[in-house]
């Protein structure tokens, strides 16, 4: 069995992007998962690669943009690659505007994403239009913006499997061994990246006798509706994005406080009520999943990724909570660059260290 360069432990798609870039560039790859690709937030419904808004710009803003601005051409490169459908596309989003004072602030910050987004994309105040599929705005007015895009979180998570096999790595799930005799057994050597979610921020904080983060558990619902070439929504702090398979994600809940990690609850039923007063389209269309999950987030709410301290040649990629998705593409590409050439364009505010 041949030596992997790089071994990657977790299927979540900080752990699958990642594996990607670094086989993408010619490394021998094996990606480990303890239970199967996706069993953590990655597997959920959503989907959603929506920008912060652009205002108070900081380090993690800019990271999410070049994010953003790379994933047409990442979510090309895996499609290609594997034969499969990301669901990845660009549609942008509508938000509706509560009142005057929403209005003005939207149009604050359409000038921040005209200095900001680098003439990539567009954030304008335009007029609401009943069409049947964006809620009523109560000031008559919406924000349109063209960033944003959707992702299918399963059929992405699938295709980078396919595309990380295309290219000769090696994708193993339900790994049940110990670590010891998984890295024995599998002859592990090279860098070792953890991309593993939730436990991973409980075992570094272990580790390292530090809080990095927790869980905090979201409950989403899948609509059967066709609206594969509508602008997501969002409204009244909830996501509404159309899946190019005919479906429409709705998510999500965030919680805290939680005895099931995986149970839906009245929480959710609320969710979907909502949903289906604020979207026309969604009014009668049935719902045929309900999903909760537990989502990494890290202290600083920014991805945390680098060098895991203490132990030599190993690496974290985790914290991507709520904007995984989103910040995947540039998330694989600096941590390629870190363990493949020692170049180390992590921002600051994103490295382990800087939780100290």
């Amino acid at each position: 069995m041949a030596i992997a360069d790089v071994t990657v432990m977790g299927g979540g798609i900080f752990g699958l992007g990642i594996a990607w870039e670094c086989v993408r560039r010619g490394a021998s790859v094996r990606l480990i998962e303890r239970d199967r690709i996706g069993a953590g937030s990655s597997g959920g419904l959503v989907g959603a690669l929506a920008p912060h808004v652009p205002e108070n710009w900081n380090p993690k803003k800019a990271f999410q943009l070049d994010s953003l601005l790379m994933a047409a051409g990442f979510w090309a490169g895996v499609a290609e690659a594997s034969g499969s459908d990301p669901g990845y596309a660009r549609l942008g989003r509508l938000q509706p505007l509560a009142d005057d004072a929403a209005v003005a602030r939207a149009r604050e910050r359409a000038e921040g994403a005209a200095q900001l987004w680098r003439g990539q994309a567009d954030w304008r105040v335009v007029p609401a239009m009943p069409d049947g599929w964006a809620p009523v705005s109560p000031s008559g007015w919406m924000v349109a913006d063209t960033l944003t895009a959707r992702l299918h979180p399963r059929a992405a998570a699938g295709a980078l499997v396919a595309a990380i096999r295309a290219r000769g790595g090696v994708v193993e799930e339900a790994v049940s061994e110990p670590l010891a005799e998984v890295f024995s057994n599998r002859r592990t050597e090279g860098p070792v990246i953890w991309a593993t979610g939730v436990q991973g921020l409980a075992d570094l904080s272990a580790d390292l006798g530090r809080n990095f983060g927790a869980g905090v558990k979201g409950q989403a619902a899948l609509f059967a509706c066709s609206a594969s070439d509508r602008a997501q929504l969002f409204a009244d702090g909830l996501h509404v994005v159309p899946h190019h398979d005919g479906t429409v994600a709705v998510g999500s809940t965030s919680e805290r406080d939680f005895a099931d990690p995986r149970s839906t609850d009245a929480a959710l039923e609320a969710l979907i009520a909502t949903a289906r007063g604020l979207v026309p389209a969604l009014r009668d269309a049935p719902v045929i999943e309900r999903w909760a999950g537990v989502r990494p987030r890290a202290k600083s709410r920014a991805p945390m990724l680098g060098v895991w301290l203490g132990r030599e040649g190993h690496f974290v990629a985790n914290g991507g909570f709520k904007i995984g998705f989103g910040m995947a593409p540039k998330v694989a590409e600096v941590m390629a660059d870190l363990v493949l050439d020692g170049r180390d364009g992590i921002p600051d505010g994103f490295r382990v260290e800087d939780s100290f």
